[in-house]
């Protein structure tokens, strides 16, 4: 197969059909970046799920003045009760669970409680006694909380048990459903492209259907007469897996890397490094995808 006379074939293909080379160019480039995005995304939640869920603690939290839930009767936990607590959680029972505790009482509760809401009205309204005494516990194994619930829950004095976990799952879900969203729009941008591609290809076909009926008649075989075409369509897919390729690196190194990881330094985010494994996936999958349409599209105009 003369690859010259072969590249010679594709120019004058998309030269000629270049309107819907620039359509399947550009639609190619924003379905790959939102698959990239997409991937991207979840990598994200499950980075992000691995840190926060290792940090989340639990919190004992024991009876005040006013509380009536729980095993609370409206009196405040005694130095007794805060202190068999204290032994449960020292106990050889829990405590080959437990990385580390720490108690804060009601005024260091207050502190943190304004610190936190210190731009909120509730402040002027809050006062100490109205706040948990509470047993911080950070767990070895996060997923072990169970444990130290039921150990804790019906203990006297305790109000409540509560795994911060609990806090973190409904945003959890809130991303996963984005993240779901971006590949559901992905999945149609490359249905669109798949048709593009295969139309495009069809149409550069019947333009050149009185050379490809003078390639038969000189007896050039079906796989230098569909080569052309085929590459057609990669080249114009190549295209736009690059440019989306480059917008995932785009988005990782502005946004992520240089925006959100300097004002959320609490936070594990993706890095390049993620980048470099996706944006080969992206390109990969678009190529495969415009081969694989253009060749049967080829075929089927043919009918080989």
């Amino acid at each position: 197969m003369r690859l010259g006379l072969v590249m010679s074939e594709v120019g004058s293909g998309l030269r000629r059909n270049a309107s819907m080379v620039v359509s399947v160019v550009l639609v190619t480039f924003i379905s790959l970046t939102f698959v990239g995005t997409a991937i991207l995304l979840q990598m994200q939640i499950n980075q992000m799920k691995g840190y926060w869920y290792d940090r989340a603690q639990v919190a004992v939290y024991l009876c005040t003045d006013t509380d009536t839930t729980g095993n609370c009767t409206g009196a405040k936990a005694t130095d007794d009760q805060r202190q068999q607590v204290q032994a449960q959680l020292e106990s050889s029972t829990l405590k080959p669970y437990i990385e580390k505790t720490y108690y804060e009482d009601q005024d260091q509760a207050y502190a943190r409680f304004k610190q936190q809401f210190k731009d909120s009205p509730a402040t002027e309204f809050v006062k100490p006694e109205y706040l948990n005494e509470t047993f911080w516990v950070n767990l070895k194994n996060p997923s072990q909380a169970d444990v130290l619930v039921e150990s804790l829950s019906k203990v006297a004095g305790v109000q409540s048990v509560v795994d911060q976990r609990g806090y973190l799952q409904p945003i959890f879900n809130l991303l996963n459903a984005s993240s779901y969203t971006a590949i559901g729009i992905a999945a149609l941008m490359l249905i669109a492209a798949v048709l593009l591609i295969a139309t495009t290809i069809r149409l550069s076909a019947f333009s050149r259907r009185r050379e490809l009926g003078i390639m038969r008649l000189v007896g050039a075989s079906n796989r230098f007469i569909q080569t052309p075409f085929v590459l057609e369509g990669v080249i114009a897919a190549a295209i736009g897996a690059v440019l989306a390729g480059g917008a995932i690196v785009a988005v990782v190194w502005f946004f992520v890397r240089n925006y959100l990881s300097r004002r959320f330094s609490g936070t594990a985010f993706i890095g390049m490094g993620d980048a470099a494994v996706v944006v080969p996936a992206v390109i990969v999958i678009g190529i495969v995808l415009a081969g694989l349409s253009a060749f049967i599209a080829i075929r089927r105009y043919l009918k080989v």
